[in-house]
């Protein structure tokens, strides 16, 4: 069934991990898919999956991508404010400025200038759907990962903010939370690190990338059209207890 038939979508952190798993599965539920992103992805043979280059703690890079996605398309349906990154594992008072700032920078500026980007479109349209990426800590506590937890837990407040200042223009906003899932951001963090988080996951394992984007899908599709202002969880059973 192609769930997002005609639909534009933009997804940004697409070239790998979790952000490509969200392009491919939405190029094949149908969407023109434009992964802005930093880096290229590896290879790109789908016609329906593009690549902008895009630095989302940027906003004229932002203003950028929007005025060329307009340009190709005419419309915009889709954001999915996925570009993120952990950047440091350090608590409030070890971090350092420069590395606060870069995590925030991108984590949560980003996430505003995304939404600050393409909602004009959006009114204009009376229709669209954004979803934004945050993470399973962003809903509770863990030691360390001071921005990182600080970001994620702004998105999940900016995503509710957005839903109901923009909901009258037919404009729905909520936020995912994956929990651990098989990507090279994960990959390139202390197994311990990930040991820990797996043995806090009721289901015992991490997730496969494109099982945290089918509820990215659900989100973005007009499935989920009484959806907004939520959080969704996708973490094995983390958030639960």
């Amino acid at each position: 069934m192609a769930r997002l038939t005609d639909k534009v979508a933009i997804v940004t952190g697409g070239a790998r991990g979790i952000g490509w798993a969200i392009a491919e599965l939405f190029a094949e539920k149908g969407a023109k898919v434009v992964i802005g992103d930093i880096h290229g992805p590896e290879s790109l043979d789908n016609p329906s999956i593009t690549y902008l280059p895009l630095d989302v703690a940027r906003l004229d890079s932002w203003q950028s991508l929007v005025e060329s996605v307009l340009d190709t398309h005419g419309r915009v349906d889709i954001l999915v404010n996925n570009a993120g990154l952990v950047g440091s594992y350090e608590p409030v008072a070890t971090i350092s400025l420069d590395d606060w700032h870069h995590i925030v920078g991108v984590n949560q500026t980003g996430v505003f200038y995304g939404m600050r980007s393409v909602i004009p479109t959006m009114q204009a349209q009376q229709a669209g759907s954004i979803v934004n990426v945050s993470s399973i800590w962003g809903i509770v506590g863990a030691a360390g990962v001071s921005a990182y937890q600080a970001s994620k837990a702004a998105v999940r407040m900016m995503s509710k903010n957005a839903a109901l200042s923009y909901v009258s223009d037919g404009i729905r906003v909520n936020s995912l939370h994956p929990g651990l899932a098989s990507t090279p951001m994960i990959a390139a963090q202390d197994d311990a690190i990930t040991a820990d988080v797996i043995a806090a996951t009721p289901m015992k394992r991490a997730a496969d990338p494109r099982e945290i984007a089918y509820g990215a899908l659900f989100l973005a599709s007009d499935e989920a059209s009484y959806v907004t202002g939520i959080e969704l969880p996708v973490d094995g059973g983390y958030t639960a207890p």
